[in-house]
């Protein structure tokens, strides 16, 4: 991996990434917020993570390497690790009233500040978007919270703790999604309730960022995390929208396409999708059964809806007496299909390896081996970014970072060194 460049005067340091010159302040947690921080980093952007005493908590998720040797107290597990790469780490306590003033004077330097606490707390430690807006009129704030900001719109829910499965439920995604149509709700596996507000809080970040570069002025960027996943969920608001049924669980099909979905092989499942009348007319002429192409019952989509039953009976006929190799073999580059990977497939597919989609990071306290975490999907042609250091430890660039802002020695000592009380 390589390492980024030391940083300038003003904080900044230059980087491959297209966000080279961007300085973030990332008083994120958990996995919205620290995804969203991820991504900028990925692109270059200098993220100066700042922790609590302590830590991040999720420094204690695992899973843990066997093995780390040396890694003092405050952790750290493959949770943190994964979407706090790239990032420096700083510890200040913003409680205390030292620790909020060197956040005042990294804000005066900063384009970007990130958090995610719940509305209000940043209001009560005197930290508000205004405040510190007064500080740096160019800067950029972001938030994600489970129901948003009363700056944008006050929710009634506007007080209720949220993670993931919360906005999954009440995003409307959880009430789509389940393993037979009309069966019970299914959480969906990777944690898109926080996942995918993240991918649009960095979004509005970076379209705020190019305004605020135009004009000198910043702004305040709110996205509620059930906001983002009702965002996702574009399909069932217009199909309830346009007919007043509110859809509900579809299994592993498509209400409007068909045959869409997943099928049964011998030794797992495939995906098959036919958008189009002429791929369904080379599906089946594809595993023997040409007569089926021009036939009047299966000619348009609206015709194999109608048949759903029979359409998925005649598809999963056929893939039920084949492996997923043999499968791959016959479909593979004709119609849309993939095969369902497990995660050990994942590792070994040529696709993910010539992409570059699993990016070796080192551990502390581990010298014999690297391990993987997902990398990033953007791929810039000029700028390529990518994964250049593993996640810091707690408070680990906390003198580097403040001597590089201004900070004297003693400063930065009486931070490292609080007083004893009494």
């Amino acid at each position: 991996m390589a390492g980024a460049s030391a940083a300038d005067g003003d904080g900044r340091q230059q980087t491959n990434g297209a966000l080279g010159d961007v300085l973030v302040l990332d008083l994120t947690q958990m996995l919205a917020g620290p995804f969203v921080t991820m991504m900028l980093a990925d692109q270059g952007a200098r993220v100066i993570k700042i922790e609590p005493p302590g830590g991040d908590a999720t420094r204690l998720f695992g899973p843990f390497a066997q093995g780390q040797v040396g890694v003092p107290d405050g952790g750290y597990g493959g949770y943190f690790g994964s979407t706090n790469r790239n990032k420096e780490s700083i510890v200040l306590d913003l409680k205390s009233e030292q620790g909020r003033e060197v956040l005042k004077r990294l804000v005066a330097k900063a384009d970007i500040l990130v958090e995610n606490f719940r509305a209000g707390v940043m209001e009560r430690l005197g930290l508000s978007y205004e405040t510190l807006a007064e500080i740096n009129p160019r800067l950029v704030y972001g938030t994600i919270r489970g129901f948003g900001d009363p700056r944008s719109g006050r929710s009634p829910y506007a007080e209720w703790p949220a993670y993931d499965i919360v906005a999954q439920a009440m995003g409307g995604i959880i009430a789509i999604t389940s393993p037979t149509p009309g069966g019970p709700p299914t959480k969906i596996g990777p944690g898109v309730g926080d996942l995918i507000p993240a991918m649009q809080c960095a979004f509005g970040i970076l379209a705020a960022l190019h305004h605020a570069r135009a004009t000198g002025r910043g702004q305040f960027v709110d996205v509620a995390m059930v906001d983002g996943v009702l965002a996702a969920c574009e399909r069932p608001v217009f199909q309830y929208s346009y007919d007043g049924v509110s859809p509900g669980p579809e299994g592993n099909s498509h209400p409007l396409l068909c045959p869409y979905g997943l099928f049964p092989a011998k030794d797992g499942w495939v995906a098959i999708g036919c958008p189009h009348d002429e791929f369904w007319r080379l599906l089946v002429k594809t595993i023997g059964r040409p007569e089926l192409a021009d036939a009047p019952r299966y000619r348009l989509t609206r015709d194999r809806i109608d048949r759903r039953a029979e359409v998925e009976g005649l598809v999963t006929e056929w893939t039920s007496a084949r492996t997923k190799a043999e499968i791959t073999a016959v479909l593979g580059g004709k119609i849309p299909f993939g095969p369902v990977r497990s995660f050990d497939e994942i590792f070994d597919d040529p696709h993910i390896a010539a992409r570059g989609m699993l990016a070796e990071v080192e551990l502390p306290g581990i010298t014999d081996r690297t391990f993987k975490v997902a990398g990033p999907a953007v791929k810039l042609s000029e700028t390529p970014g990518g994964v250049r250091t593993r996640a810091p430890m707690t408070g680990e660039h906390t003198a580097k970072v403040l001597a590089e802002f201004g900070f004297s020695g003693a400063e930065i000592e009486s931070l490292r060194r609080p007083k004893a009380a009494g």
